[in-house]
Formats: C-alpha cells, sequence, structure tokens
C-alpha cells in the first residue's frame, strides 16, 4: 500500500463527493461556474500529494519534539513544520474558498473540506496553523471593512501573516461572560487591549511575519456578560501606512502549554498590554474594532461555527487514518488460528481471520465513515447556504447547518476516538508502544472532544438552543429531512426499506422525547442530561448519513460497495438500537445527577 493510502481513502473521498454529494452540480452555479469535476479532482490529488510527501513524513518528529520557549520570549520549533506550511501556501491552499479577487479559487466549501481532510489526517499539529488562519481570515472577510480586509486577509493569503482566535482566560475557561480582558477606546479609533489569553493555538511562532489575534474583549462601560463583548483585531507586529512591519505591539507570550497531543501545535497563554512593548509609548495592545461594538460574540461564532464543523472532520480524518493503519496491521499480521480450525499445528493466519478484529474493524469502519459523511454533508450545506438560487433553500440549509453543528462537532469526537482506541487494541500490545503511529493518533485525538465547546457544551447548545429556536422549527426541519430519506429508502424496498423503518422509529422517538423534555417545565430537569441527549441525537444523525451512503451505493458492485453494506448493517444492528435506552433515560425526566449533593464526592 502506497503511503497515502495509510492516510485516508481516496475511494471513498470520490464515493461521497460525486456518487452521494453530486459536487458537480454546484458548477452551474455563478460562483462555481469555472470549476469542473476536472478542476475538483486536481486540487484533491494536489493536497494529497503535498500532505503526503510535506506534512505526514514530520508528524512523529513533531510530536517528539514539541515546541520549547526560549529564554528570549520566542518559541523553537522543528524545521520541518515551516518548510510545509511553506509548500501549503504556495500552492495556493491557503486560500481556497476564498474570492478570486482575494486570489482565492472560489472552491466550494465541501471540496475544500475533502482537501483538507488529507492534511487533518497526516499531521493535524501542523495543519493546524493554516486551517485557524483560514477560519481567521473568512471570519475577516464575512465582518470585516474593506480596508481591513485588504490589510490583514491579503497577507494571510500569500502565507505571510498567519491566525488565531483569542476567547479563552484562564479564569473564565469556557465561559465567556466571564473574561475580562478590557479594551479602552483611544482618540485615534484604536483601542488599548489590557489582559491575558489562555489555550490560544498558534498564538507565537516565527513561522510567518506577524500573527493576527482576533480578541475578544469588554468596553468598559458596556452591558454585562456576553452582551458586553466585542472583537478586536490585534496584530503581533503593527504595520506602517503602506502596509510594511513596523514596531512590535504589546502581545506577549507568557508561557507553553504542554499536552498529550497535538505537540506540533504551540498552545499559548498570551499578555496583552503588560507593558513589556508600549507601542508609540503608550500602554496597552494595539487593537482595531471588527464590526461594532458589544456585538463581538455573534461575529465570532462565524469563526467558532467553522472551527466546530473542522474539529469534527479532524476527529474523523484522526479515526480514519489509525482505522486504515489498523486494517494495515490486521491483513499483515499473523497470530492464532481460527475457532474452527482442526489441525493445532496449522499455520498461524492473518488476526483479520478472527471474528473479534472483523467486528473491532467493523466498527471503526462505520463511525469514521459516518463521520466523514456527515462532516461533508456539513460543508455542503454551507454551499446552499451561500449559493443556493433559491432563498427559500438558503434558509433551509442554515437552518439545518445550525441544528447539525454541534452534532457534527461532537460526534466525531466521541465516536472517532472511539476508533482509535479500537485501533490500539487491534495492534494489541504495539499498539500501546510509540512505535506504532495508532498510539499517537489517539492522544492526539483525545483533544477534540474538549476543543472549541465540550460535550455538555454542545449538547446545551444543541437541546436548549438548537431545538426550541424558532418554535422547534430546527427539530422539525431535522425530522423532515431524515423522514426523505426513509421515504426513498421505502421506495427502493428490501433491505433499505427495513432499515429505514427502523431508523423511522427512532426520529419519531427523538421527536417526542424532545417534547416531553420541553413539558417538563424546570429547565433544570430539561438539560440536566443533555450530553445524553447530544449522543442519542448524534447516533439518529449518522444512521441517517448511513441510509443516505447506503442509497448512494444501491446499484454498486464489487469490494468497496460490499464494504459499504456491511458497514451500515454493523451501525444500524449494533449502534442505533443504544438509543433507545438513552431515550428511555431522558423520557423518564431522570434527575440523578441533580439529586447528587456535591458533598457526597
Amino acid at each position: 500500500m502506497d503511503k497515502s493510502g495509510l492516510i485516508l481513502s481516496r475511494r471513498d473521498l470520490a464515493f461521497l463527493l460525486h456518487e452521494w454529494l453530486d459536487v458537480t452540480s454546484l458548477t452551474t452555479r455563478p460562483r462555481f461556474a469555472e470549476h469542473s469535476r476536472e478542476t475538483f479532482d486536481a486540487v484533491l490529488e494536489l493536497g494529497e500529494q503535498i500532505a503526503t510527501e510535506h506534512f505526514a513524513p514530520h508528524n512523529k518528529k513533531a510530536d517528539a519534539n514539541e515546541p520549547v520557549m526560549r529564554p528570549d520570549g520566542t518559541v523553537e520549533l522543528i524545521p520541518e513544520v515551516a518548510a510545509a506550511l511553506d509548500v501549503f501556501a504556495k500552492a495556493g491552499l491557503m486560500s481556497g474558498q476564498l474570492d478570486e479577487s482575494l486570489g482565492g479559487m472560489q472552491l466550494p466549501s465541501v471540496v475544500a473540506r475533502a482537501m483538507l481532510a488529507w492534511f487533518q489526517a497526516a499531521n493535524v499539529g501542523t495543519s493546524a496553523y493554516p486551517f485557524l488562519t483560514m477560519a481567521n481570515a473568512n471570519l475577516l472577510v464575512a465582518h470585516g471593512t474593506p480596508e481591513q480586509v485588504d490589510t490583514w486577509v491579503r497577507p494571510m493569503t500569500e502565507g505571510r501573516f498567519f491566525g488565531t482566535m483569542c476567547l479563552s482566560e484562564p479564569q473564565a475557561g469556557s465561559s465567556l461572560a466571564d473574561i475580562t480582558t478590557r479594551a479602552e477606546p483611544q482618540a485615534d479609533g484604536t483601542y488599548r487591549l489590557f489582559g491575558n489569553k489562555m489555550w490560544i493555538s498558534g498564538g507565537d511562532h516565527q513561522l510567518s511575519e506577524n500573527i493576527v489575534h482576533l480578541v475578544l474583549a469588554k468596553v468598559p462601560g458596556g452591558p454585562a456578560g456576553v452582551k458586553g463583548i466585542s472583537l478586536f483585531i490585534v496584530p503581533k507586529v503593527l504595520l506602517g501606512d503602506d502596509g510594511s512591519l513596523g514596531e512590535r505591539n504589546d502581545v506577549v507570550l507568557a508561557g507553553l502549554n504542554h499536552k498529550m497531543g497535538y505537540r506540533g501545535t504551540t498552545n499559548t497563554m498570551l499578555n496583552f498590554g503588560e507593558g513589556q512593548h508600549t507601542p508609540g509609548g503608550a500602554a496597552g495592545a494595539v487593537g482595531y474594532l471588527l464590526g461594532e461594538e458589544h456585538h463581538g460574540l455573534a461575529y465570532m461564532f462565524h469563526m467558532m461555527n467553522e472551527a466546530r464543523v473542522g474539529v469534527g472532520l479532524g476527529a474523523t480524518a484522526l479515526g480514519y487514518t489509525g482505522y486504515l493503519h489498523s486494517l494495515d496491521y490486521a491483513r499483515t499480521r499473523t497470530q492464532g488460528r481460527p475457532a474452527t480450525a482442526k489441525d493445532p499445528a496449522s499455520p498461524p493466519v492473518p488476526i483479520i481471520e478472527h471474528a473479534d478484529v472483523r467486528r473491532m474493524l467493523l466498527a471503526q469502519k462505520s463511525y469514521v465513515e459516518g463521520g466523514l459523511a456527515l462532516g461533508l454533508y456539513c460543508a455542503r450545506l454551507v454551499d446552499e447556504q451561500d449559493t443556493a438560487p433559491e432563498p427559500a433553500d438558503r434558509e433551509r440549509a442554515a437552518l439545518l447547518l445550525d441544528v447539525l453543528t454541534p452534532v457534527a462537532k461532537s460526534w466525531p469526537s466521541q465516536w472517532c476516538l472511539e476508533a482509535n482506541s479500537l485501533a490500539i487494541q487491534v495492534h494489541g500490545g504495539y499498539g500501546y508502544t510509540r512505535d506504532y503511529d495508532v498510539e499517537q493518533m489517539y492522544r492526539d485525538n483525545r483533544l477534540n472532544p474538549i476543543h472549541e465547546g465540550t460535550h455538555g457544551i454542545q449538547g446545551l447548545d444543541l437541546l436548549g438552543r438548537k431545538m426550541s429556536m424558532r418554535g422547534g422549527a430546527g427539530l422539525r426541519l431535522l425530522g423532515e429531512s431524515v423522514a426523505a430519506t426513509v421515504q426513498r429508502a421505502d421506495q427502493a424496498g428490501g433491505e433499505l426499506a427495513e432499515l429505514g423503518a427502523q431508523l423511522r422509529v427512532v426520529v419519531e422517538r427523538v421527536g417526542a422525547v424532545t417534547a416531553a423534555l420541553f413539558a417538563a417545565g424546570d429547565p433544570a430537569v430539561t438539560l440536566a442530561n443533555a450530553s445524553v441527549y447530544l449522543e442519542a441525537v448524534g447516533h439518529t444523525v449518522i444512521a441517517w448519513m448511513w441510509l443516505e451512503q447506503l442509497l448512494a451505493a444501491q446499484p454498486g458492485t464489487g469490494d468497496f460497495y460490499a464494504g459499504k453494506r456491511q458497514a451500515g448493517r454493523y451501525f444500524f444492528r449494533f449502534e442505533l438500537p443504544k438509543v433507545g435506552a438513552q431515550l428511555d433515560l431522558l423520557a423518564s425526566l431522570d434527575t440523578t445527577v441533580l439529586d447528587a449533593d456535591p458533598a457526597w464526592f
């Protein structure tokens, strides 16, 4: 097997993009009119090539040699990181989705996400730098002024500037209402920022000429809580009127966080306005307001939601490459004999011949191929939201994407991590050693259930907001979308109709249980088991994704399609039934966690 064959499956990507999602049909829309299947495939092949040749080779080295903060406050990284990112930028991949006027390719989101999955699977640590930069640039394009876009986005598309998002603070964590970083307005229209930010990925390095931080802060005198949050552009290095690099801004690296995985990405604590640098002789880090004061969190959600879908796809990519590694190992590692073997002296067989190993491989396959389908489906919704000819179709896509985002972030982060755990198990004792790649994949992926909002936060978002907004319109749309797939399965008949009937029962029950939760009348009781609700809805959504894939694979023959069908059967027979017990618990309005006195622990 060639090296790329252990990173992702180009055959599966082709199936999802062309046989299921029909991405070539997007070329009928003005934004994508210059593209064709050939240009889409060329971008995917380029991504695969660069990821395989420039990102994958230093994945283990970057893990073993994590960033170090030097005595002078700079960061030391292995040189391969900068070299790989230079190739990435020069290939034009930093601006794939952006407008041609900004040097972009105007790629559909679904094609860009599929291409970028190669990098997440090959080396998630190095790929984090451009991914954050692209999300930063997309937010600026959506909410910045033309001058801000020219000043900050264009250098990002060239790979000269990188970007971050600065939300969390040491004392506040995920509770953004409690941030204390303040931004004091100045007579010249700028602001001076003072405060500390924590867990800032890519927050400092020497990989680019500049780092553009998007920082949440509060302007004195504004509303309390999240309504008083504003968003600021705070560069590491200030620019002259002609765009040239000027004096250092008062943004200082206070330290590096040392994580169990994602070690190739600098993860930092940053101090703003501590007085180590005083631009223009005045205290504070110079910042530029993005949009209006006190609307910063709404703007930041543009980047956060993009990042959440990206985290889910990253978790899927890590689970997928782990699956491929364990599959390759199971085919080549000989050990033991089949349970039915009559001759104890018969030669050992590849471990894939053992039923329990096949069970673990099927589980992995069902998780990672289901997760990849969901991530690309959400990316296709982005394209519908942005370019569908009819306003009603755009609105429908936006609403469904809103509902699916917490699932697209959390489900792969939980279950593709489980795929990595199973990949270690398939390797046996070897899988637990650093000599085999699956050990690092698990550690890298363990961050994703925390990244961009924990499971608990996503559960509260799904049940507490997404399912109740607009009078339950999101829940109804999800039900209608699944029902349309089930109807097609009914028409197909046979096994597909049977699986569709199974899914119909579960979806209808999700709707009934959701109504019962809201009828409880006590928000504490309704939301007490939101994470269980998230898991139940997540498994239901993945079953929907599998039924969609099975319908697309229906006419296919050969091993690839047979493998799709078997993985789909596995999910419906082994995984979807778990939802019933979870819905039973939710319907009972169980208060076990609420009733647990903190003193009892």
